[in-house]
Order: C-alpha cells, then sequence, then structure tokens
C-alpha cells in the first residue's frame, strides 16, 4: 500500500521517464540557435582535458567564440547564430587541427570529433573560456581539485589502497563515483582518466551533503591497440617492525594487472579490460593480559584477490554513445577477527565474490533537450567460517578467547536506474531526474549461537565470576527486499554577468519506514565579483537526508523474538551460566524497529572564497555548518527502572531503532593548489579545522541511561579537530620522477567506562560519575609517503612525427597541470614500448602512530595504547607499457 504522499512521486517518475534524463549539463538554446559539442582527442582516441576550442564565424562574419574542453574532452557551444563557421582546436604538444566550412542549421544539435597529431615541440600555453564563465560554473574547477596524471600517479597502486588514500584525502563522509556509479571497486590507475573532488553541492541532484564527492572518470577505449603489464613486490625484509611486535611480522605480496583497450569498429567501438591477480599475506599485532601473563606477537593473515573488468563504448549515432561494462571481483581472507586483545583461536575466514554489470547512454534528445541514463546491476556473496564455535571469553580490554562464533553468509542483489534530463532556455538552465534503486536479499548469518561470557577484569575472571553471559538461539536465515527512491528538479538561473543563483527541489522515500514526506529544498549562489573572474564567492543552504540501511532493518527481521532471540543471564555462573552465583536469567530479548522510524533530516549550509594567485595557484577558504535531526540511535525501552522491575516483564532487553538523535558540526576548510611549469612541479594541500558532536554512536549502540539518551551529547566517534593532507610531484632528471604525500590528524576521542554494570541493564558501558561520553583523547597520527620512478621507452610510436616523435606529450587537467597520456610520464610517451620502474614507500620516516588506546578502568592497559598503525613499508613495482 503506498501513502498518499507517495502518489505525486510517482506521478513525477511517469512524466521523467517519457521524456527521458541526463546528469550531463546543457545549455539554452532556442528554437532558432544551434548548438555544437566539439570532442577533441590524441591519436590514441583518449580524449583531451583543457584543450582549446575556438571557432570563428564566416558566414555571416562575427566575432571568434573560445571555449576550452571539459573533463569529458567536450567543448560545448550552446546558443550560436545559423550560419557557416571556421573551427581550430589545439593544445600544447599536439599539432593544431582546422575544420572549414561547417554548416549550421536552426535549431540544430551538432557533433564533431577532432582527433589532434603530437607536434615535435610543445608550448605551455594557458588558456581558457571567459573567466567569469568560468567561475561562476557549477561543475567547474572552483572549489575543487582535479588530481593531474602525475599526482593519480603517486597514489597506491593497489585499488584498494588507492580507495583509501582517496577517503583520507577527502575526510569524513566522502562518497566515491566511478563514471557516475556508487560502489564496486576502483579502477586500476592506467585505466583512470581523472578524479575530481568536488566540495559544497547544494544541487538537488545529489543526495548526500557531504563535504566531498570523489569523481573518477575512467579513459574510453577506442584508437590503436594499446596496453600495459604491472607487477609490484612487497616483503617484510624491506618493512620496519611495527612499534608493538616483538620481531619483524611477516608480510608479502605480489600483484600483477594486465590492461589492453583499442578499436573493435574504427572510430564507432572500442573496447578495455582489465585483469588483476593478489597472493599477499600481512600480520596484525597481538597484545593481550591473560592471568598469568601477558601475550605480544603478530598473526599471519593471508588474502587472495581476483578481478576481471572489461568495458566497450559504442557510438550509437554521431551525438549518441552507450558504454557496457562487466565487473567481476573475488576476495579470500584468512585469521580475520584476530590482534589486539583477540586470541588466535578467534580467527574466521571470510570469501567473497562481486558481479557488477553497468550501462550508461547519453546524447540529445531533439534540439532542446540532453539526456544520460545509468543502469547498475550488483550480486554479492559471502561466506564465513570460524576456527572454532567454542564459547567467547571477554574479559574487557585484556583478552578476549574462544570462537569466533560467525558461521553463514549473506547474498544480495542490487539494481540502480537514474536518469536525468537538461533543457535550457535564456538565463535558465533547468535540471530533473530521478533514481531508483532495489534490492533483494539472503541472510543466514549467525553470531554467538555458542554463547559469551563477559568478565569487569582479570580478577574477576580467575574469581570465575562473570558480569553476564549472552547466547542468541534460533534460525538466523532471513529474505526481504529494499527499495529507495529519489527525483529532483533545479533550475540554475544566470541573474548577471557576475552572479549565478540555484533553486531545487529533491523528494526521497524509502520502505521499511512508512515516511514519505522527505522533501529537500536547496539553494546555491556563485558570485564572481570581479572582470578578471580570479575570485568567486559561493554558499549554499539545503536539506538532505540519509538512507535507511537495509542490513539495519535485517537485524530486527532476525532477531525479533520469534525468529532468533537473545538469552541474557546476570551474574552468571561459570562455565555453567546457570549453577553458582547470583544467577538472574532475563526473558527473551530482542531487536525491533520504532514504529514511527523516519529518515534522518541533515541541514547543511557553507560558505566559501576561492582565489587565483599568480599564474600558477589557487586558494580557497570556506565554513560548513551542518546539524542533523532525527538520527538514528539504538535504545532499551524495557531497561530496568528505580526498583529493579522491567516495564514489560515478558521480555528482557528491548534494543530499539528510533530516529530520535541529533549532530552539530563546524568545518572550516582551506585548500592550496600550485602547478609550475618548472619541472612540472604540482602542490596540493588542504587543512580542516573541524568540531564535531552528536548524540548516538549508531543505530544499534545504546546510551548509559536509555531513560535519558539525550545525556549522551559529546564528541563523535570521528571528531578529529585538525587534518591536514597534501600531494608534491616533481620531475627531476632524465626520466626520474618524485612524488610525495603526507596525511595527519589530531588525537581522535575515546570513551571511558568502569568496566561494571552499575546501573543493571546488562550493558558494561556505564562511565565514571561526571564524565561525558567520548571524552579522552588518543594521540594524533601522521604518514610520509613517497614515490621515486624512472621511465624509458624504445621504438618508433605509430603516429609520431620525426624519428623522434615529439619532445612532450601532455593533458592539461583542469588545476593547471600537465598530464601525460597512458598512465606513463618521463618523456617515454612518444615511444612505442615503454617501462617504468618505481620503488614506493608509506610511513618512510617509521613514526609510530599510536593507536587502540583502553578506556576501560578494570583493564590492566587503562589508558594506555594497544596498537600502532603501520610501520615504514616499502614496495618495488614495474610497468611496461605499448
Amino acid at each position: 500500500m503506498i501513502a498518499p504522499a507517495f502518489l505525486p512521486c510517482a506521478l513525477m517518475v511517469a512524466c521523467l521517464t517519457l521524456s527521458g534524463v541526463s546528469v550531463v549539463p546543457v545549455y539554452a538554446q532556442t528554437a532558432r540557435d544551434a548548438a555544437l559539442r566539439i570532442t577533441v582527442s590524441d591519436p590514441t582516441g583518449a580524449v583531451i582535458i583543457n584543450a582549446r576550442v575556438t571557432i570563428q564565424p564566416t558566414e555571416p562574419a562575427g566575432e571568434a567564440v573560445e571555449v576550452v574542453t571539459d573533463e569529458r574532452g567536450e567543448a560545448v557551444f550552446p546558443t550560436l547564430v545559423p550560419g557557416r563557421y571556421s573551427i581550430r582546436a589545439a593544445f600544447p604538444g599536439f599539432e593544431s587541427k582546422q575544420m572549414d566550412d561547417l554548416r549550421l542549421r536552426a535549431g540544430s544539435n551538432t557533433r564533431r570529433e577532432m582527433a589532434l597529431s603530437l607536434a615535435k615541440v610543445s608550448e605551455d600555453v594557458v588558456v581558457g573560456q571567459d573567466p567569469r564563465d568560468r567561475a561562476l560554473d557549477p561543475r567547474g574547477n572552483a572549489f575543487g581539485n582535479l588530481l593531474t596524471r602525475e599526482q593519480i600517479e603517486a597514489l597506491p597502486d593497489d585499488p584498494d589502497d588507492m580507495e583509501a588514500a582517496l577517503k583520507e584525502m577527502a575526510g569524513p563522509g566522502a562518497t566515491i563515483r566511478v563514471d557516475g556509479f556508487r560502489g564496486g571497486r576502483l579502477p586500476p590507475k592506467s585505466q583512470i582518466q581523472s578524479i575530481r573532488f568536488r566540495r559544497d553541492l547544494f544541487a538537488a541532484e545529489n543526495h548526500g551533503g557531504g563535504m566531498i564527492h570523489v569523481d573518477i572518470v575512467t579513459r574510453p577505449g577506442g584508437g590503436p591497440l594499446r596496453g600495459s603489464a604491472d607487477f609490484t613486490f612487497r616483503d617484510e625484509a624491506m618493512n620496519a617492525r611495527n612499534a608493538f611486535a616483538p620481531r619483524q611480522s611477516p608480510e608479502q605480496q605480489h600483484n600483477g594487472t594486465f590492461t589492453m583497450s583499442g578499436s573493435l569498429l574504427k572510430d564507432r567501438t572500442g573496447f578495455s579490460f582489465t585483469t588483476n591477480g593478489v597472493n599477499s599475506y600481512d600480520s596484525k599485532t597481538l597484545n593481550a593480559a591473560l592471568p598469568e601473563r601477558n601475550v605480544s606477537g603478530s598473526v599471519r593473515r593471508p588474502a587472495d584477490r581476483a578481478n576481471f573488468s572489461a568495458r566497450v563504448d559504442h557510438a550509437l549515432t554521431k551525438s549518441h554513445t552507450m558504454r557496457a561494462s562487466y565487473q567481476r571481483n573475488g576476495t579470500s581472507s584468512g585469521n580475520l577477527g584476530v590482534g589486539d586483545y583477540d586470541l588466535p583461536a578467534r580467527a574466521y575466514s571470510r570469501d567473497t565474490t562481486e558481479d557488477v554489470i553497468r550501462l550508461s547512454q547519453s546524447g540529445p534528445i531533439g534540439r532542446t533537450f540532453f539526456n544520460e541514463t545509468r543502469f547498475q546491476f550488483r550480486h554479492q556473496t559471502s561466506e564465513s567460517a570460524s576456527l572454532t564455535d567454542a564459547p567467547t571469553l571477554q574479559v574487557l580490554d585484556a583478552f578476549t578467547s574462544g570462537g569466533a562464533q560467525i558461521e553463514g553468509g549473506r547474498r544480495g542483489t542490487d539494481i540502480e536506474l537514474a536518469t536525468d534530463l537538461d533543457y535550457a532556455k535564456g538565463r535558465h538552465s533547468a535540471r530533473a531526474g530521478i533514481l531508483f534503486e532495489a534490492g533483494r536479499y539472503r541472510s543466514d548469518d549467525a553470531r554467538n549461537m555458542g554463547g559469551t561470557f563477559t568478565f569487569a577484569s582479570l580478577d574477576a575472571y580467575e574469581a570465575g565470576r562473570p558480569t553476564t553471559f549472552t547466547q542468541r538461539s534460533g534460525n538466523p536465515l532471513v529474505e526481504y527486499s529494499h527499495v529507495q527512491f529519489g527525483a529532483y528538479v533545479q533550475d540554475d538561473v544566470r541573474v548577471a554577468r557576475s552572479l549565478s543563483m540555484s533553486f531545487g527541489l529533491r523528494y526521497e522515500a524509502q520502505t521499511h519506514t512508512g515516511d514519505y514526506l522527505n522533501f529537500a529544498p536547496r539553494f546555491g549562489t556563485t558570485w564572481s565579483p570581479f572582470k578578471s573572474g580570479k575570485t568567486t564567492v559561493r554558499g549554499g543552504v539545503g536539506i538532505f537526508y540519509e538512507w535507511y540501511d537495509s542490513q539495519l532493518y535485517e537485524q530486527t527481521l532476525r532477531v525479533d523474538g520469534t525468529r532468533q532471540t537473545d538469552l541474557v543471564v546476570q551474574n552468571p555462573g561459570f562455565p555453567d551460566p546457570f549453577e553458582g552465583g547470583d544467577v538472574v536469567v532475563l526473558p527473551s530479548s530482542r531487536y525491533l524497529q520504532a514504529p514511527n522510524l523516519t529518515l534522518p533530516r541533515i541541514f547543511r549550509t557553507n560558505v566559501g572564497v576561492e582565489q587565483t594567485v599568480g599564474k600558477y595557484g589557487r586558494v580557497n577558504v570556506g565554513y560548513s555548518f551542518a546539524r542533523g535531526h532525527d538520527l538514528f540511535r539504538g535504545r532499551n525501552i524495557n531497561a530496568p527502572l528505580a526498583d529493579g522491575s522491567r516495564p514489560d516483564p515478558n521480555w528482557g532487553n528491548v534494543t530499539q531503532i528510533e530516529s530520535t538523535a541529533r549532530s552539530q558540526a563546524h568545518v572550516v576548510n582551506t585548500g592550496l593548489n600550485i602547478n609550475l611549469p618548472w619541472h612540472r612541479t604540482f602542490l596540493f594541500m588542504n587543512y580542516a579545522l573541524a568540531k564535531a558532536m552528536n548524540d548516538t554512536d549508531g543505530a544499534f549502540s545504546l546510551p548509559v541511561d536509555s531513560f535519558d539518551p539525550g545525556a549522551e551529547w559529546g564528541p563523535t566517534m570521528n571528531d578529529v579537530r585538525h587534518r591536514f593532507s597534501s600531494m608534491f610531484n616533481m620531475n627531476l632528471w632524465k626520466g626520474f620522477k618524485l612524488a610525495t604525500s603526507v596525511n595527519g590528524n589530531s588525537a581522535p576521542p575515546y570513551n571511558i567506562t568502569t568496566g561494571r554494570d552499575d546501573n543493571n541493564d546488562t550493558v558494561s558501558n556505564d562511565r565514571p560519575a561526571g564524565l561525558g561520553r567520548n571524552a579522552a583523547r588518543a594521540s594524533g597520527r601522521w604518514d610520509l609517503g613517497a614515490r621515486l620512478s624512472y621511465t624509458f621507452g624504445f621504438g618508433q610510436r605509430p603516429g609520431a612525427d620525426g624519428p623522434g616523435g615529439p619532445q612532450i606529450i601532455m593533458i592539461r587537467g583542469g588545476g593547471g597541470g600537465d598530464t601525460p597520456m597512458g598512465g606513463f610520464s618521463g618523456g617515454a610517451d612518444d615511444k612505442r614500448w615503454r617501462v617504468e620502474l618505481y620503488l614506493a614507500g608509506t610511513n618512510i620516516l617509521n613514526h609510530t602512530n599510536l593507536m587502540g588506546y583502553s578506556g576501560v578502568m578494570t583493564s590492566p592497559f587503562f589508558g594506555d595504547p594497544t596498537s600502532a598503525g603501520s610501520a615504514r613499508k616499502l614496495e618495488l613495482g614495474a610497468r611496461f607499457g605499448f
């Protein structure tokens, strides 16, 4: 049964679906105007970013118009007078190309491609569109960073490590999208065309309101056959010892990747594929306290991965393109769950697989609309098995032994359909779109079927006096579906030459909540006060909603008091929980969802200024504020009353997911981007000063006092006040290149607890009197990474001019940096065969980053760190390309 408020939205979906949709911008075009799109590419078929495209009206004569290509390699001329034109495309390192006598008819929407030939000598020339137009472009470079090819090459070579590095650079809450899709594994660096960090996104098209979106665009297939083979090797002999390991920890990794791309049908169909295999093992340190001795050491953790992806790009017509891709990812991991306080018997293994199919198409509809539609099918499986099913013995922040008690797994199939439509007229550029996501899941994930004894301290363990015994029983199998939907409309209005405003409204709804009134208005403005366009001021305000995750709903289905129940015994005996001690066996416990559950709502606002400094620098400063309402929290609605009785004596603990929590965050962010032509030197720096508070640690995290959950107000778990990241790249001498990165943050908070169940609610999360949540601070951390590479080549590259080919081949990124093609640098791109050798390292100064601080007052480690981040690691690699 669909709620009445959902019906207008369903009608809107039908209307938008009939018309089609797109995330590609469209500009104003009247019935008599003509529109022109020019795609500029290199001899391999890869598009060129920031190439200069100039059109000169010849009949009738008029003034020349100049535009630079965007991240898709396109230069767009939206409102041209019908007639004949001469077109010229140019870019440093390439011969310019001329197209004469192109006729544009009234109302036409024309697309042309221009492939540039390599030049023998390049010049460093920076040109662009009108400065104010560029500054006001909501999808432009202002308040964002486009990583150059050198900066992309400085990222870790393993896609999983690269994803972690990008999230570290972006900060908490960052969303990563690949060609507009979320989820799946990142492509290898050789397949990446650009990586852009976008800030302050208040457009109605965006679901999330996080500070940063990381958009990755992959290289299209096509052109002559080209490829690369990569191999990396890591071994403990090249690493430093972890500060908490008594000896060198075992570690080794063999990582091989092969990519190939080219044309299936000339100028029409291109392909690319990648295969990757990793055989590795690393170590996790142990640091536990037993009654008779302390345990320290490391446990070897094996992991194998196999990944394959393939993509086909096809030109349906001169103006419509389609892309189809397939990914297969598989991982097998062992000895998970071991380390820190967890002894080796706690180990379990996990096997995961993922299949992803993606389809997208884009192109004009008629003369005034432009559409892009995306579809994704994703199937995931995971299976886990424990080393042993023995009961768990947990002595808080001292040691944990016994079995992990994790069995079974989860299978899920998700689909995503998104479509967007652009239409422009006069000063207005309108956009509308829909998003539909649905999933079907089957899970038999079993936890704690053998039971867990919890002890407050080592003394309590030696005396055989556990605080509680918990055990889950019943059938863990659940099957369910999950659907979520979003639709939006927005209008970008050019109020004046120097000022634009954006008005938008987004609507979202989701199953399992019964909440269908989720309207999110958005407003943004951009002001470029000076003719130079070097200063840009932006501001925005809007409402954002967060989704109710399907796995939260899954838990309320599984542990519902019928399918599965939780047994809780207070003051149990040991090893038999029902004999000895002052045994109190509670009735069955369960999870449930509040009947009035709503989607969390976040109010966000921000203001920022960006300034171009000289020829090569950009600096920006911004302030953001967010206030959250109706956030998810867990609360025991059957917690014991003052007299020890429970509101409902037929049940034990009843953990209810509610939307009653709140949050507040302030962030001041500053960024600096410098691109110097001298030795192609690049510097990117970002610093954030933040303060984040809330009164919940998650949907199943219980407050100390379930009758006063607001007393949990305190720093969030990721309330890091200072964050810093930077990247520096420089070509050294004759094919040598150095890239460095620095990431650091101040101390995160952690919670102080007594280690006892002082309020008799069976949860050992009680804090000392007068001490708030997350009141203690751990240590800050920082890491310096570096990558030194040497590139050389040999053989004449097909299509190169002259015996030596060009001296420099580059693609200019939106950040102003020069981006060599094909994933290589150092002057070898003019060669038919190219080789890169490199040495990369993380934490190369071997700084000890202390972690795992114990906040349990009964722990022998109270107030001390129990682990450290990775010590120095070095990696050797080689890449061969053709």
